[in-house]
C-alpha cells in the first residue's frame, strides 16, 4: 500500500484503538506502544512516542481519558491513563461508526476486481 495512504488510515484509527486499549486496562505510554506492536498484527509496528503522546494529551484534554501518577512496584513513577465515562461513550459511538463505515466500504469494494 502506498505509504502516505497507509499512514492516513492508521492515524485515523489510532485514536479509537488507543481508547479501546485503555478501556480494557489502565495503561502507561510505553505499555500502550508495546501492546500496539504486539497485538497490532504489524500495522502499528512503527508507532513511536512522538505519535502516541500528542494523541493521549488530546484525549485527556477532551475528557475522554484521565491520568494518574503512580509508582510501579515501588520503582519509577509512571503516568497511567484510564478511560472516563465520557470516553466510554465516545468509544461506543466511534466503534458503531467504524462498523457501519466498514460495511459500506466492504460492499462498495466487493467484486471490484
Amino acid at each position: 500500500m502506498e505509504l502516505k495512504l497507509e499512514q492516513q488510515f492508521k492515524k485515523g484509527a489510532l485514536e479509537m484503538v488507543l481508547l479501546s486499549l485503555i478501556a480494557r486496562q489502565r495503561s502507561y505510554g510505553y505499555e500502550l506502544i508495546s501492546r500496539l506492536q504486539r497485538e497490532g498484527g504489524g500495522l502499528f509496528q512503527e508507532t513511536k512516542e512522538g505519535t502516541l503522546y500528542p494523541i493521549l494529551y488530546r484525549l485527556e484534554d477532551e475528557g475522554l481519558i484521565e491520568s494518574e501518577l503512580a509508582s510501579d512496584s515501588g520503582r519509577r513513577v509512571k503516568k497511567y491513563y484510564q478511560i472516563t465515562d465520557l470516553g466510554l461513550s465516545a468509544l461506543t459511538e466511534r466503534k458503531s461508526f467504524w462498523q457501519s463505515y466498514k460495511k459500506v466500504i466492504d460492499r462498495l469494494l466487493e467484486d471490484a476486481l
